[in-house]
């Protein structure tokens, strides 16, 4: 963003003076729209300032700069947009804009802009600044709900290349502080978030998986994951095939964990960690692993630390669950995998090992057989053996219930 040639500690320092914001005032209102612009600037100038005390020093300005959202200048706009974002952060800044009306303010400058990708950028740069606010879910995010901004964030989740990426990653964010701030998800998911984010990481996640890293793809891919994972978390099991239309999500899910498991570990965990909550309630995304036999990889990522093999471990205990598929994971060798996470230090990942064998085991005794001439027995003996509480408890039910009874 383009600043003016006076500096902002200078502009400071005049505005201790008794009529220093009143002649910036009057020359961001006046008619001389050089002069206007050049104020817009200083304030925006001003507004990256550390000191304290300008937040409090621009409130005259604030009502003009809202006013100047519906103006016919979209650089003007967006000048505006990142000074009030910057300004915004300031409690007593934060309390006059909302009273002043900034979030019907951005509604309508988002609505009537839509086509500009530099002014929807500014209006999601400025929302995200007002929702990172401590009282956000109180003050400020009834106020979005009950506005068109949640509609107009969504519409610019779009795979669209032509729309760019800056844009949808600032809305994106936008949304994540929602679905992480408020309780009751259902005006969201009704609006169709859940269904518009899962619909782009499909979109992202193909694209990533046959070599497409634009530089700051990321920066979308990990709001849009937490989204996902939240609205996932809320969203009634009945409607959870209509709200994820696409079973490919779980393929992009897969790609994103495989594309990041290096470079991001934190990324590939996100992907898991949806990856989980996408799994636990529903047998269409657990048959769509297997049927896009994806469950091989998974499985390939068992050994990975930084909470990605728990995650795994989580996912293939959603698919164990349903006992129909117990068969085909034994077949794509889940149990050799088993035998090697039950060796594991991680008292974690142990439990969940043994929560996956019960079931594989106990749901046929073909299962049960081949554990037992992988050398099974031994691992459940050394475990209730060595380990205490639910682990040894665990094994021994193993032991006496379904194995030694063979």
């Amino acid at each position: 963003m383009r600043t003016s040639q006076m500096s902002s500690w200078t502009l400071l320092q005049e505005n201790r003076q008794e009529n220093g914001m009143h002649l910036l005032v009057s020359l961001l209102t006046g008619s001389n729209a050089q002069w206007r612009l050049q104020a817009g600037r200083c304030l925006h100038e001003l507004s990256l300032s550390a000191h304290t005390s300008v937040a409090a020093a621009c409130l005259p300005a604030t009502t003009y700069l809202l006013t100047y959202l519906s103006g016919q200048s979209t650089k003007f706009t967006e000048l505006c947009l990142y000074t009030l974002g910057n300004l915004c952060p300031d409690s007593a800044v934060q309390d006059k804009l909302l009273a002043q009306g900034i979030i019907p303010a951005l509604a309508s400058c988002i609505e009537n802009q839509r086509h500009n990708l530099a002014v929807v950028e500014a209006v999601g740069f400025t929302l995200s600044q007002l929702l990172q606010a401590k009282d956000a879910a109180e003050k400020i995010i009834p106020m979005v709900l009950a506005s068109s901004l949640p509609s107009h964030l969504l519409s610019v989740l779009t795979p669209d290349p032509n729309f760019g990426l800056a844009p949808a990653i600032e809305c994106a964010w936008c949304l994540h502080y929602l679905t992480c701030s408020i309780v009751d998800k259902r005006e969201l998911l009704a609006h169709g978030a859940l269904s518009q984010c899962s619909s782009l990481l499909v979109s992202l996640g193909d694209a990533i998986a046959v070599g497409n890293k634009e530089e700051g793809i990321e920066l979308l891919v990990c709001p849009l994951l937490r989204c996902v994972g939240n609205l996932l978390a809320s969203c009634p099991v009945g409607d959870l095939n209509t709200q994820v239309c696409d079973v490919h999500l779980v393929v992009a899910l897969c790609a994103l964990i495989q594309a990041y498991l290096q470079t991001r570990p934190a990324l590939a965990r996100e992907s898991a960690w949806v990856l989980n909550n996408l799994t636990a309630h529903s047998s269409d995304f657990c048959s769509a692993l297997l049927s896009f036999n994806l469950v091989p990889g998974l499985i390939q990522l068992l050994p990975f630390s930084q909470g990605i093999n728990t995650l795994i471990l989580r996912v293939l205990a959603n698919v164990s669950h349903k006992k129909k598929f117990c068969v085909q994971l034994g077949q794509l060798g889940l149990l050799s995998a088993l035998c090697a996470t039950l060796k594991m230090t991680d008292q974690e990942m142990v439990t969940l090992s043994l929560d996956i064998l019960f079931m594989l085991v106990s749901s046929t005794p073909q299962l049960a057989e081949e554990f037992e001439r992988q050398g099974g027995l031994s691992l459940l003996e050394a475990i209730q053996y060595n380990s205490e509480g639910e682990m040894r408890r665990r094994a021994t039910y193993l032991l006496e219930h379904h194995l030694l009874l063979l």
